[in-house]
This record gives structure tokens, C-alpha cells and sequence, in this order.
């Protein structure tokens, strides 16, 4: 098969579609030949070097896919040769073909096409794991997501307004702000104008975000604790503003609010498989439902992987960027 390789870490050039040894199914995974795959900021950590794979995962850039099933391994059952799936992946969605723990693979669903279906496990995994089950945002409270128009905040507007919260975003200037208010954000703030925290004190006479959703980091740290309400939860999954910062813990303390830090390429396939499962029965239907939709900036080939990352470096994509296989 081919697959995006990086022989040598580095700028988008670093990718090669090259020749690569199929992947063999193992006890409990599937095997399927990818019709599309989806680029995010960890493939463009991967490909500088500093993010590898976990263990055992495979060596290839890619995060999450779409296919068909074309072979199932020892001890899998419910899928089967041909199905239609789409599947959150270690990684080597960048290739024709991956290996994938049974338990990461999702059925399309209704209402979606094969090559967009690319564009859900990841974004639909992180959103409901960290804000759901980890923040347990309920109907009413206020979300912030920051990086609003990302695929990630695309997502979490959408399934924070499906359950009746009120959701903030920032995001970077009027089309970007734009897209988020047609997708439901209510409080719309242009983080190269507008100071985020005094703009959602503003919004909500003075009470702040009940749950935070950060890819920032240590950069936003001190100032998403005073933006957070009382008994305020602070989720982060991204440190594209730096790993250190500086933390206030009596702000904390004073707000009865809370800290998670969570990444979900490397959990055990347990509780990816238990993350996967949720999604199935709480997005999937809303999905289907015409309610919440994935959001596709563009789609390219494959092998021209490199503009893709430039694309996503840039910053400006709305939503995801898709690689399409031109094999399949």
C-alpha cells in the first residue's frame, strides 16, 4: 500500500506518500481501506517531531478515517467485510489501509457521505469525552470554546447548543465569528480585539463560563480562571500557547472551580472504546437527526498532504481539512 511517511522531521515537505508494508490484522481490530482521513494540529506535532505514536500504534500521520471494512480479525464481532465505518485511530489514517481496535470503529452515520464521515470520530471523541463526561456541561450553563471555528470548536458549538447550553467562542475576525453565530455561538468575541474575559463577564452580568473549553494552554491559563463562574470547570486539550504558566490557586479556591487536562491518543483501548461508545448513542443520533454536522473547509488528495498541513498552520481553514485516497 502508500501511505504519508515522515523519513526525516520537519516543515510540510517532510511528508512523503511512499510504498510502505500492509498492515496485519491483529486479535480484536479490523482492517480497512481508507477512503478519506482528516488533518490535526497532533499529525502537524507528529510530523515536527515532537508528538510520536504510542506503542504498538502505527508509525503513519493520521488520527481518524474513513472506509470500508475489507477484512475482520480473531475475536471481532458485529462488523463485517464491506461495512461502512468510520474510526478513531493512533494513528496511520494517512495510508490505504489501517489496522483499528474494533472498539474505535463507528458505523456512517445516516445522512452523511463516506469521504466526510472522515471529518467526525476525533472532534465528536474530544468534545463529548472533555466536555460531557469530564465537565459534565448541563443545559443552561455557559460554554466557552476557544479557537470557535476550529474543527474542534465547529463541533463543540454544536453539540453544547443540541443540549440547551449558551456557548461563547473566540475565534480570529468577523468571518470566522461569522460562521460560529450560524452555528449557534451566542457570545461572539475576536480574540485579536477583544479581551476575552472582560467580553464574557460582560455577556453574562458578570457570572463568566461554567465549563471552558482550551487548546491554548499555558498562554490562556490565568486568564481562563477568571473567567470561570463559580464551581467552574476548566478543560484543556491543546498547548499551541505554551506548556508553563502561572496559576492563582486561591482564584481557584475562591471559586470552587476545577482543572482537567485530558489527551486521547494515548488512552488505553478501553476507554477509547468506552469514549467511542458514548458517541455512537448520544452524537451519532443528533447526526442523523440533521441537528449537529460535521464542518468541511476543503477536501485534498492524499498525497498532497503537505498543503493540507500548510493549510491548518495558517489558520485559515473554518472547521476540518480532509485528505481524500485517490486509489479508492
Amino acid at each position: 500500500m502508500y501511505a504519508i511517511t515522515i523519513p526525516e522531521p520537519g516543515g510540510p515537505e517532510a511528508l512523503v506518500w511512499a510504498e510502505v508494508p500492509d498492515p496485519v490484522v491483529g486479535e480484536g481490530e479490523v482492517l480497512v481501506d481508507v477512503v478519506s482521513s482528516a488533518v490535526n494540529r497532533a499529525d502537524v506535532l507528529q510530523r515536527q517531531g515532537f508528538y510520536n505514536p504510542p506503542p504498538g500504534a502505527s508509525p503513519y500521520p493520521g488520527l481518524e478515517c474513513a472506509g470500508r471494512v475489507s477484512a475482520v480479525g480473531p475475536g471481532v464481532s458485529g462488523w463485517s467485510v464491506g461495512d461502512e465505518v468510520c474510526a478513531l485511530l493512533a494513528g496511520g489514517g494517512y495510508a490505504e489501509k489501517v489496522a483499528v481496535p474494533a472498539g474505535q470503529l463507528l458505523p456512517v452515520p445516516d445522512g452523511v457521505d463516506l469521504v466526510t464521515a472522515a471529518a467526525l470520530p476525533e472532534v465528536t471523541a474530544t468534545v463529548w469525552s472533555n466536555v460531557f463526561m469530564v465537565a459534565h456541561l448541563r443545559p443552561g450553563e455557559t460554554l466557552l470554546v476557544h479557537g470557535g471555528s476550529s474543527g474542534i470548536g465547529t463541533m463543540a458549538i454544536q453539540l453544547a447548543k443540541a443540549v440547551g447550553a449558551r456557548v461563547a467562542v473566540t475565534a480570529g475576525g468577523p468571518e470566522k465569528l461569522a460562521r460560529c453565530a450560524e452555528l449557534g455561538a451566542d457570545i461572539l468575541i475576536d480574540y485579536r480585539k477583544q479581551d476575552f474575559v472582560q467580553e464574557l463577564r460582560r455577556a453574562t452580568d458578570g457570572a463568566g463560563a461554567d465549563v471552558i473549553l482550551d487548546i491554548v494552554g499555558a498562554k490562556y491559563l490565568d486568564r481562563n480562571v477568571k473567567a470561570l463562574a463559580v464551581n467552574g470547570r476548566l478543560t484543556i486539550i491543546g498547548l499551541q500557547g505554551g506548556v508553563k504558566g502561572d496559576l492563582n490557586l486561591n482564584a481557584l479556591l475562591r471559586k470552587r472551580a476545577a482543572i482537567t487536562a485530558t489527551s486521547l491518543r494515548g488512552r488505553p483501548l478501553a476507554e477509547k472504546a468506552a469514549i467511542v461508545a458514548a458517541v455512537r448513542e448520544h452524537v451519532w443520533p443528533l447526526i442523523a437527526g440533521g441537528i449537529v454536522r460535521p464542518v468541511v473547509d476543503r477536501s485534498l488528495p492524499m498525497p498532497d498532504a503537505a498543503e493540507a498541513h500548510r493549510v491548518l498552520e495558517s489558520s485559515a481553514h473554518i472547521g476540518k481539512v480532509l485528505l481524500r485516497n485517490p486509489a479508492a
